[in-house]
Formats: C-alpha cells, structure tokens, sequence
C-alpha cells in the first residue's frame, strides 16, 4: 500500500513542477507567441502554446537533453535553426543569465519555433504551422 501511496505522491509532484520550467530560462514568462501578437508562449518547450503536450519542440527537447538547466552550451544553440541562438532569442545574448537573475534584454523570439512561420525555411526545418496547433489534435489543449 505505501509503495502505491509514494508513486502517487512523485507522479504529482512531477506534473506540478512543469510550469515552473520557464524560471531556468531567461525571459521564461515572457517568451514571444509567433502566431498570436502580442501574445506569450507559456509553454516554451512545447508546441502548443497553453499546454505542455507529449510533443516537445527542438528547444524543449534540448533543454531536456541540458537537464533542464540553462548553461552557455544550451544558451549558444540554435535550437530552431533561424539563425538567432537561444540566448539571443531569449534575451541572453552573452550567456550570462542564471536563475533569479533579471535578464539583461527582452526576449525577441521563439527558441523552440522557427521564424517566421511558415517560411519555406522554417517549413522545411521542421513543418509546423500556426494553422497546424489550431487544427491538430495532438497540439490541442
């Protein structure tokens, strides 16, 4: 019985700690919404917007990989390849930032989401589309 009791207990800690991901990235309440403006993209490594969904973006599945911390290495990416890095997108562009700390710029994009959207690049690079998170049910909330 406590066995099941335990694994209750981390199951929901882990789902409540997701949120909180956006304070190891700078700018992390603030992120740009590239298809709604103004707008904020609350969910950063993912590709819906207001949900963290299975589907992580690029940014989020590096962030993973960095385990879920903000280092220079993970700062220099591009990880959406529009040639901005992560912290340039995130308003880090010297890979100074760390946790508690004010930013020293806003951010100007999207580290996960390449821009423009719907740019023969961007579209190439990794196929997703505003109209896609409107319409599919994998994106939706």
């Amino acid at each position: 019985m406590w066995t099941c009791v335990i694994v209750i207990l981390v199951t929901i800690q882990i789902y409540s700690c997701k949120p909180s991901y956006r304070d190891y990235i700078p700018n992390g309440y603030n992120v740009p919404n590239p298809c709604v403006s103004p707008g904020v993209w609350n969910a950063v490594g993912h590709y819906n917007p207001l949900h963290h969904t299975l589907i992580k973006n690029k940014f989020g599945r590096d962030f993973t990989s960095a385990s879920n911390f903000w280092s220079i290495q993970l700062c220099r990416m591009d990880s959406d390849r529009d040639n901005k890095t992560n912290g340039e997108e995130l308003g880090d562009p010297n890979c100074v930032w760390f946790e508690g700390q004010t930013p020293s710029h806003t951010p100007m994009s999207h580290p996960g989401i390449c821009e423009p959207v719907g740019h023969p690049e961007c579209l190439r690079q990794q196929g997703f589309t505003c109209d896609q998170m409107e319409n599919s049910p994998h994106l939706k909330p």
